[in-house]
C-alpha cells in the first residue's frame, strides 16, 4: 500500500501524457504552441544534401500532417527516382499530374521516369506537355526535351546506330503486315 501512495504521489505531478518537460518524464516531440517545420522543406533540403532516404520520410511526414497533396506526390516521386525506385516513382508522378494537369515540375520528373525506363517517345510527350505547362520558363525543362528529342532521332541499339528495313507483306485483298528487319 505504501509503494501504490508514492507511485500516484510521482503520478500528480507528470501533468498527464503529455509534458513540456521539468520533471523525470521525457518532453514531447513538440513544445506546446509552436508549429512543426514544415516537412515538405525538410525533405527538400534533405534532397539538395543527397539524402533521399530521410527525404522521403520526410516527405511523408508532410503528407500525414497536412495530407496528400501535389506537391507531396511530387515531392515522395522525386525521392523514388533518386533512390532508383522507378515503378514507385511513376505511380506516384502519374498520380501527381493526375490530380494537377498544370503542375509542371511533376511533368518533368515523370519524363526523367520515363527516359530512365527506356520509353523515349513517350517521354517526349511527357516533356512537351511540361514545356507547355511551364510556358517555356524552366531551362531544365528545355533541356530534357531536347535531350529526348535527339534520342528519339538516334535510337540506337547494343551502341551502334543501325537503320531497320522494313517490308510490307499482303496478307490478302488490300491487308498488309509490316515487317521489320535489321
Amino acid at each position: 500500500m505504501l509503494v501504490a501512495t508514492f507511485a500516484l504521489a510521482a503520478c500528480e505531478n507528470a501533468k498527464g501524457l503529455g509534458n513540456s518537460g521539468g520533471n523525470a518524464y521525457a518532453p514531447d516531440a513538440r513544445v506546446a504552441g509552436e508549429d512543426s517545420v514544415d516537412g515538405l522543406i525538410v525533405g527538400h533540403r534533405l534532397m539538395e544534401a543527397g539524402e533521399y532516404e530521410l527525404a522521403l520520410k520526410a516527405y511523408l511526414r508532410a503528407a500525414a500532417e497536412d495530407g496528400i497533396s501535389v506537391d507531396t506526390l511530387s515531392a515522395m516521386g522525386s525521392a523514388n527516382l533518386y533512390l532508383g525506385r522507378l515503378g514507385q516513382a511513376e505511380r506516384l508522378l502519374r498520380q501527381a499530374v493526375e490530380d494537377d494537369p498544370t503542375f509542371a515540375p511533376a511533368w518533368n520528373n515523370l519524363g526523367v521516369v520515363l527516359m530512365e525506363t527506356g520509353n523515349v517517345g513517350e517521354a517526349v510527350r511527357v516533356f512537351k506537355i511540361a514545356f507547355g505547362a511551364d510556358s517555356g520558363k524552366s531551362d531544365s525543362i528545355r533541356e530534357n526535351l531536347n535531350l529526348a528529342l535527339s534520342k528519339q532521332e538516334n535510337i540506337a541499339y547494343d551502341g551502334e546506330e543501325e537503320k531497320a528495313e522494313f517490308a510490307l507483306m499482303r496478307r490478302g485483298r488490300g491487308d498488309y503486315l509490316l515487317l521489320g528487319t535489321r
